[in-house]
């Protein structure tokens, strides 16, 4: 695409900035439901497959690594064709895993659904690559952190329905009972009722594919514009003009590490918290809502985001405030100890700790993103892909809870958060200033 074919940030006009933050707010809730529904799906899956700790969160695993293998590949297919013919691609590319569901269930094969959901991750990779550059250059670089803050709202909004849609489609009232009665059962009843119990998931699937379809189209016919990111400001093509890889930007491939860290824990305290939940002896059918909990604690965090950045906190002030309280509420979850009523139910506390890393994890992103990609200029797309690359993050870490539960218990394995804050607070006091390597 020629240069005369695309637009500056910086000369949008205030409509089509507002047109933009609409399409791309509508990205980022099709992003937060299509991977937020992971935190039901892996506990649905683990009753009907009868799988350990470790095997049920290879469903994140498969979703997730996705982002490292199409990362890169997807930064120079938006180089080619530009973001919307890249979206559209990536629209349709989720579509195909979510009709993959569709032959998963039917021959209730595991492996098959792992398929499905890493060509839904690379679906989402190919968009995630696209938006995520796309919103930080899309108007002042302070205001960054405070337009991914609203993204982030469509995003966990998302995240808030998803679980809750797919328990009202996929679960029945009578599913405590069936799920009671599983272990006594005889060998051929047993599969014949967890068969049944897979093939809920074939009709919401087949009519997911064919949203993403429409809004793969959608998107390519919409009025959002291209943005150039190939050409740099006199200023930052001075500062470049010796770099000739992206892997002379320490404080990019920093973010990076800490992008792959961030993700984790966010994944970790969404993604386990039903199992933590069922751990206490709360039925799946009060437990679903959990996930919501956190991702409303989520809101909270990227509301007071977009109230106060810039204006009472600047965004890196911002991000070493959440990375210190992630350090505080692991310790809290392994420590604290009692019986409490709130909301409802009857829980240990140590699970609203983990509710609270909902908001310790809400501006880690929004801070994270606009200081690694600061200064890349021509480097800006490989950049952002390379960012991406670290969403893998969210497929690798969840291993090692599911490995350290099966081990230990689901309390002790929230270990594994504490050097992942400990390394966020040091990109966010230390890490994000580095601008060339210590030899």
């Amino acid at each position: 695409m020629s240069f005369a074919n695309k637009i500056q940030a910086r000369s949008l006009s205030k409509g089509q900035t507002v047109v933009s933050l609409f399409i791309i707010g509508l990205l980022f809730f099709i992003f937060g439901f299509v991977s937020w529904i992971n935190s039901i799906l892996i506990s649905y899956l683990k009753i009907g497959f009868e799988l350990s700790n470790f095997k049920a969160y290879l469903v994140a695993f498969a979703f997730y690594i996705s982002y490292f293998v199409m990362s890169v590949p997807s930064s120079y297919l938006l180089k080619s064709i530009g973001f919307k013919k890249g979206m559209m691609i990536g629209f349709c590319t989720m579509a195909a895993g979510a009709f993959i569901f569709v032959p998963a269930a039917l021959s209730r094969t595991y492996e098959v659904f792992l398929l499905a959901l890493f060509t839904l991750g690379a679906g989402l990779a190919i968009l995630q690559t696209a938006a995520n550059p796309y919103i930080t250059v899309l108007g002042p670089e302070n205001r960054a952190a405070q337009r991914i803050s609203i993204m982030g709202i469509c995003n966990k909004g998302a995240g808030i329905l998803a679980p809750l849609l797919f328990a009202a489609v996929i679960l029945k009232t009578t599913d405590g009972e069936l799920f009671r009665q599983l272990p006594s059962m005889d060998s051929a009843a047993k599969n014949m009722a967890l068969t049944m119990l897979i093939r809920r998931v074939i009709i919401p699937y087949t009519c997911v594919g064919f949203v993403l379809l429409g809004l793969g189209f959608l998107v390519k016919y919409s009025p959002l514009p291209e943005i150039d990111t190939e050409h740099e400001t006199e200023a930052v093509a001075i500062a470049n003009v010796t770099k000739t890889n992206i892997f002379q930007f320490p404080h990019l491939i920093l973010g990076a590490i800490a992008i792959f860290l961030h993700v984790g824990t966010q994944v970790i305290a969404i993604d386990t918290i039903i199992g933590y939940a069922l751990s206490m002896h709360i039925p799946l059918l009060d437990a679903k809502i959990f996930p919501s909990y956190t991702l409303m604690a989520t809101i909270c965090g990227y509301t007071l985001g977009i109230i106060a950045i810039p204006k009472l906190i600047s965004q890196v002030s911002a991000l070493k405030l959440c990375t210190v309280l992630g350090i505080i509420f692991t310790l809290l979850i392994i420590f604290s100890n009692g019986q409490v009523k709130f909301l409802g139910h009857i829980a240990d506390v140590s699970i609203w700790f983990v509710v609270l890393l909902g908001f310790a994890n809400s501006l880690v992103w929004a801070g994270i993103w606009p200081l690694a990609l600061k200064g890349l200029g021509r480097f800006t797309k490989i950049g952002g892909s390379i960012m991406i690359m670290g969403l893998c993050g969210n497929a690798i870490l969840p291993l090692f809870y599911g490995y350290l539960a099966d081990t230990y218990t689901l309390r002790l394995a929230y270990w594994v958060l504490l050097p992942c804050y400990t390394y966020l607070v040091f990109y966010a006091f230390y890490g994000h200033r580095v601008r060339r390597w210590a030899v």
